[in-house]
C-alpha cells in the first residue's frame, strides 16, 4: 500500500469521557436542559483531526456493554468502576448518529473492547505500511506503538496535541522494548480497571524493576535478589502479576470484520448532520462545517429536536410597528402610560456606556405586539424624541422590563431620562432560577418560548473585520430585530415572575438584585481616578527588575535563552544545570516547567526562585501596569469597570473591562499597583472591608460553639484553631501551626480533602488527614453542618443562602465518585459564599440610599470581593464612616459578630 495512507482510529469511550470531564465545572447545557459536553468534546476532537491531519482512512471504535474475554479470565475485572454518568449514556447514541451522518465507519464487537479492535486493525495496517494514529488519552495504547503506529493525544485545556512515536514511548516509560509497557502495567496494576497487580508496587517502582529485569517473568525468576517487603509481595502475588499482565495485554487478534480500504469516510449526509447539530444547539459547529450560520440565518430550516420545531419570526404572527414622527410618538407615549408594565429595549452604537449613543428604542406591553422608534444621532434631536416618553420613564407605578436593564438604565440616565419605578430584569430572573445556565436571550427564548430570535449577526455580520455599523442597517431590519427583543423580553418576564414565586426567590430578586441595579449603574458611571504617570514610571521599574532577573538567570545558566519557552527552560534546568536527577516530563518527553513543578524545586537552586519572580513580574506588567492606562476613558479621565450580576454561580459580583477584582494584594509589586488608584481632587479614598466574612458565615450556619465563641471573644481565630487541632496552649502556637490552621479553616469552606490540603501546605497526606480529623473533632458543629448540607443537597438537588438564593447541585447523586465529590464541595461552599455575597449587596443598597438621601459628596466607586471603595469627602468622614460600617455589619441579622475594617488614604493602597 501507499506509504501516504494515514489511518486514524478513534477510541470513542475514552474521548467521550474526556470531553465530558473537560467541561465538568462548566457543562454545556442546551435550552432543553441536556448536558451535551461529551458530544461537544468528541466532535471537536474529530473535526480537529480532520482539519489538521486530513486522514485518508478513519474509523471509530466503541466498547459494547456486557462482559468481555477479560471477565472470563478474571470476573472482578472493572468491578470497581463507577456507574457511567447519565450525560454520557445520553450522548453515546447521538455520537453514533453523528458518525453515521458523517459516514465514518463505526467498529464494535461483543466480548472485546475498543482497544482490542484498534490493536487488531493497527497491527494489520502496520504490516501494510499505513501510518496509523490511535487517537486516545489512554496510556495502555503505548504497547501498540511501532515504526508505523503512533499514539495521538488530542489537545486539551490549552495543551497542544501530542503525537508519540516509538522512541517517545521508550523514553517516557524508561524501557528498552515496547512490549515492556505491558509488564509495567501488569506489575503496577490498575485500580480503575480493578487489575490487581502487586501490592506496594506503583508505576515508578514497576519501571525500575522492568528496566532491571526485563519482564515480570524474569522478576519472578530472580525474586531472591530482591529484599524486604517488595520481595515478599512479589513472591506472594506472582500469580496476580502474571494475570494482570494478561489482562493489560491488548488483544490484536479480534475476529472483527474489516477491510482497510473500507475504513474511509463516505459522503456526508448534510441534511441529517445539520438536523443533529441544530438540535444540539451547536451553532459554531454548523458554521465550521458548512461555513454558514444555519441555526440563525436560515429561518426556513427550523431547529429540530426530537420532532420539536423552534418557531421564529417567519412563522409566528406578530405586529411590529415603526413609529417615525413625533406626533406618532406622543400617541404611543400616552398609550403606554395605561399599562402596569412595559418591556423596553435600546439599540445602541456600542456596548460601552460612556461612548454609546442610542440608535433606536422599542416597547412592548402585550404579547406579539411591539413598537420601534428610530432615534436621531443628533443629540438635541434625540433628547426631543426621548423627552416625549419622559412621563413613562419617570412613572413610579409602571414597571419597566428589560434584558440586562442596567444597560438601558445607564444609557437613558446619560441622556437625562433616568428610569424610575420598579425595574424588572429577565436576565437576572433567569440567573436566579438557575445560575449554572446561560442567560442570553437566544438561550432563554428557545428554552422557555420554543422560539429562535433573530441574531445580531444577521444584521451586522459575524466576521469582525466585515461587520457593519448598526447605523448602516436598514430601518425595517433593525426595527424587526429590536421589536422582537422587546416582545420576547415581555413574554419571558410573564414566565419568570411565576417561577420566582414558586421557587421562593422573590426576596432575592425584588429586595437584593433589582435594587442593586441603580447602585451598580452609578458606581460604573462614577469610575475611579488612575495615576497614569505613576503606572508608566512603575512599568519602567518593573522592566528593570525583569531585566535584572533575566541577567541573573542567564548568568546562573551560563547562556542566554528564551525564559518564556518551556522547552528551552526545561533543558536549562534539567540538562544543563541538572538541578534534580529525575525531572518530570510531559507525554511528549518535554520537561515540565509549570508553576506547580517549580514550586517543588525552590530549595534546589536559586535560579528557580528567580524564574518564579521573573514570571510574576512579567504577568503583572503586561496584565495590569501596561494595560490599565489604556482603559482610561478620554471623556472622564477615569476608569469605568462593568459589574455583572449574572456571571458567578455563587451570587458574587464580577468585574470586567477592566477586571479590577483580581489585582494582586499579597506581593509588594502587586500592592504598588493599588497606589495608582486615586481619589478625586481634595478627596480621600475610603476602603471598608469585611473581616474573615466567610468564616463568620460558616460559624453562623453551623452554629458551632467553639468557632462562634472565638469570634465573640475577638480572639485570633486561626491561632485558636491551631491551639485546638495541635492540642497546645495559645502561647505555644507557632507561626507554622497558625498557617496550617488558617489553610484548614479556609479549606474546609471549599470542601478540601486531605490530598488537597497536603498539596497546599506541602506536607504528607497522612499529616493533612490528621489535621482535618482533629479540626472536625474540635469543631463538631461544622462537621454536622457539612453532613447536613450534603444530605439536604442530595434530597433537593440545590442548596440555599440565608436569604434564599439557590444554587442547583444536580450531580450530587451521581454514581461517578469524581463527579459526586465535586458536587459535594459545591454544596458546602455555595451557601457560605452566597450569603457573603448577599451581605455586601444588601449593604451596598443601604449605603447608596444613605449617600443619596443625605445628598452627600462621598461616592461609592468599587466593590472588590469583601471590600467597598469610596471617594470620601474629608468633611463627611467622621459622620459617614461609622454609618457605613454599621450598615455593612447589620445588612443580614446574625448572631456571630460581624467586623468591618476601614482605612483612609491618598490612594487605594494606603486606604486598604
Amino acid at each position: 500500500m501507499n506509504s501516504e495512507n494515514k489511518l486514524f482510529l478513534l477510541d470513542a469511550m475514552a474521548l467521550i469521557y474526556r470531553g465530558y470531564f473537560a467541561f465538568i465545572k462548566n457543562p454545556r447545557i442546551t435550552s432543553k436542559g441536556e448536558d451535551v459536553s461529551a458530544i461537544f468534546g468528541f466532535l471537536n476532537t474529530l473535526l480537529e483531526i480532520q482539519k489538521k491531519h486530513n486522514p485518508t482512512h478513519i474509523a471509530v471504535a466503541f466498547d459494547l456493554s456486557g462482559s468481555t474475554f477479560r471477565h472470563d479470565i478474571y470476573p472482578p475485572y472493572k468491578a470497581n468502576r463507577d456507574e457511567t454518568p447519565e450525560p454520557i449514556r445520553f450522548s453515546i447514541p447521538i455520537i453514533k448518529d453523528l458518525l453515521k451522518s458523517f459516514n465514518i465507519p463505526i467498529l464494535e464487537m461483543k466480548g472485546f473492547e475498543a482497544d482490542d479492535i484498534i490493536g487488531t486493525i493497527a497491527k494489520e495496517a502496520s504490516i501494510k505500511f499505513f501510518k496509523t494514529f490511535m487517537v486516545t488519552p489512554d496510556k495502555d495504547y503505548a504497547q501498540l506503538v511501532d515504526d508505523n503506529t503512533f499514539m495521538l493525544k488530542p489537545a486539551r485545556g490549552g495543551k497542544e496535541e501530542e503525537v508519540l512515536n516509538k522512541n517517545d514511548i521508550l523514553e517516557q516509560w524508561n524501557i528498552k522494548d515496547i512490549h515492556q509497557v505491558i509488564d509495567i502495567l501488569g506489575l503496577a496494576g490498575d485500580s480503575v480497571d480493578n487489575i490487581p497487580g502487586v501490592p506496594g508496587i506503583g508505576p515508578k517502582t514497576a519501571q525500575k524493576l522492568i528496566l532491571q529485569y526485563g519482564s515480570i517473568e524474569n522478576i519472578i525468576n530472580n525474586v531472591h535478589e530482591l529484599k524486604g517487603k517488595q520481595k515478599e509481595n512479589i513472591e506472594e502475588h506472582k500469580e496476580n502479576a502474571l494475570l494482570s499482565k494478561k489482562l493489560a495485554t491488548i488483544n490484536c487478534n479480534v475476529p472483527v470484520k474489516f477491510e482497510l480500504n473500507q475504513l474511509v469516510q463516505g459522503k456526508i449526509d448534510t441534511k441529517k448532520l445539520k438536523e443533529i447539530l441544530i438540535s444540539l444547539e451547536f451553532r459554531t459547529f454548523v458554521k465550521r462545517i458548512f461555513n454558514e450560520d444555519e441555526i440563525s440565518n436560515n429561518h426556513n430550516i427550523s431547529n429540530v429536536d426530537n420532532n420539536q420545531i423552534y418557531n421564529n419570526i417567519s412563522n409566528v404572527d406578530h405586529d411590529y410597528e415603526i413609529i417615525s414622527t413625533n406626533d406618532e410618538c406622543k400617541i404611543l407615549a400616552k398609550h403606554l402610560l395605561k399599562h402596569e408594565q412595559v418591556a423596553i429595549d435600546l439599540e445602541t452604537t456600542s456596548l460601552n456606556i460612556q461612548s454609546a449613543s442610542i440608535v433606536g428604542m422599542s416597547f412592548c406591553f402585550v404579547k406579539h405586539k411591539a413598537f420601534y422608534i428610530p432615534i436621531s444621532q443628533d443629540y438635541d434631536k434625540a433628547k426631543i424624541t426621548l423627552g416625549i416618553f419622559k412621563d413613562l420613564f419617570s412613572n413610579q407605578n409602571i414597571s419597566k422590563i428589560g434584558q440586562n436593564i442596567k444597560f438601558d438604565y445607564s444609557i437613558l440616565k446619560k441622556y437625562g431620562f433616568p428610569l424610575e419605578g420598579k425595574l424588572l430584569d429577565t436576565m437576572i430572573a433567569h440567573y436566579l432560577l438557575d445560575p449554572s445556565l446561560r442567560h442570553n436571550m437566544d438561550y432563554m427564548a428557545k428554552s422557555e418560548l420554543n422560539y429562535q430570535p433573530i441574531p445580531i449577526t444577521e444584521l451586522i455580520g459575524d466576521k469582525k473585520s466585515d461587520q457593519k455599523n448598526i447605523n448602516d442597517i436598514s430601518l425595517e431590519k433593525i426595527a424587526e430585530y429590536a421589536a422582537e427583543d422587546a416582545d420576547i423580553t415581555y413574554q419571558l418576564w410573564d414566565i419568570f415572575k411565576k417561577k420566582l414565586k414558586n421557587k421562593n426567590l422573590e426576596t432575592v430578586f425584588y429586595d437584593i438584585e433589582i435594587p442593586l441595579i441603580p447602585v451598580l449603574s452609578e458606581m460604573e458611571n462614577n469610575g475611579i481616578k488612575l495615576n497614569k504617570k505613576l503606572l508608566l514610571e512603575y512599568s519602567t521599574i518593573l522592566e528593570e527588575k525583569i531585566n535584572f532577573l533575566q541577567d541573573s538567570i542567564f548568568k546562573q545558566s551560563g547562556m542566554p535563552f528564551n525564559i518564556n519557552s518551556p522547552k528551552q527552560l526545561g533543558e536549562v534546568l534539567f540538562d544543563v544545570l541538572k538541578i534534580i536527577d529525575n525531572p518530570k516530563k510531559t507525554k511528549t518527553g518535554q520537561y515540565q516547567t509549570g508553576e506547580e513543578v517549580l514550586s517543588e524545586l525552590v530549595d534546589k537552586h536559586q535560579i528557580v526562585n528567580d524564574i518564579q519572580n521573573y514570571r510574576q513580574l512579567v504577568k503583572l506588567k503586561t496584565t495590569y501596569v501596561d494595560a490599565l492606562p489604556n482603559e482610561i476613558c478620554e471623556k472622564t479621565n477615569r476608569i469605568h469597570t462593568t459589574f455583572s450580576q449574572t456571571i458567578t454561580t455563587t451570587g458574587r459580583l464580577s468585574s470586567s473591562n477592566p477586571n479590577l477584582q483580581n489585582i494582586p494584594i499579597k506581593t509588594e509589586e502587586g500592592r504598588e499597583i493599588r497606589k495608582s488608584f486615586l481619589p478625586k481632587d481634595r478627596f480621600l479614598l475610603l476602603a471598608c472591608d469585611y473581616s474573615q466574612i466567610e468564616l463568620r458565615v460558616m460559624a453562623e450556619l453551623s452554629n458551632d460553639t467553639n468557632l462562634f465563641n472565638a469570634f465573640k471573644q475577638g480572639i485570633d481565630v486561626h491561632e485558636d484553631t491551631a491551639s485546638k487541632i495541635f492540642n497546645v496552649e495559645h502561647s505555644e502556637v507557632t507561626r507554622e501551626m497558625r498557617n496550617k490552621a488558617k489553610m484548614t479553616n479556609f479549606g474546609i469552606i471549599y470542601g478540601i480533602s486531605a490530598f488537597g490540603l497536603s498539596k497546599r501546605l506541602g506536607i504528607a497526606r497522612a499529616e493533612a488527614a490528621f489535621i482535618i480529623d482533629e479540626y472536625k473533632k474540635s469543631y463538631p458543629g461544622i462537621e454536622d453542618y457539612l453532613l447536613e448540607t450534603i444530605e439536604f443537597a442530595k434530597k433537593n438537588e440545590f442548596v440555599e443562602t440565608i436569604t434564599g438564593r439557590r444554587r442547583y447541585i444536580r450531580d450530587i447523586n451521581a454514581k461517578n465518585k469524581m463527579v459526586r465529590s465535586g458536587a459535594e464541595r459545591n454544596a458546602i461552599n455555595a451557601p457560605i459564599q452566597g450569603t457573603a455575597a448577599d451581605m455586601i449587596k444588601i449593604a451596598m443598597i443601604k449605603i447608596h440610599d444613605l449617600l443619596k438621601s443625605n445628598n452627600l459628596k462621598t461616592k461609592m466607586l468599587l466593590q472588590v470581593h469583601d471590600e467597598l471603595v469610596f471617594d470620601l469627602c474629608p468633611e463627611e468622614q467622621d459622620w459617614i464612616i461609622p454609618k457605613i460600617e454599621k450598615l455593612m455589619q447589620n445588612s443580614i441579622s446574625m448572631n456571630v459578630p460581624i467586623v468591618v475594617q476601614s482605612g483612609i488614604g491618598k490612594n487605594w493602597l494606603e486606604a486598604h
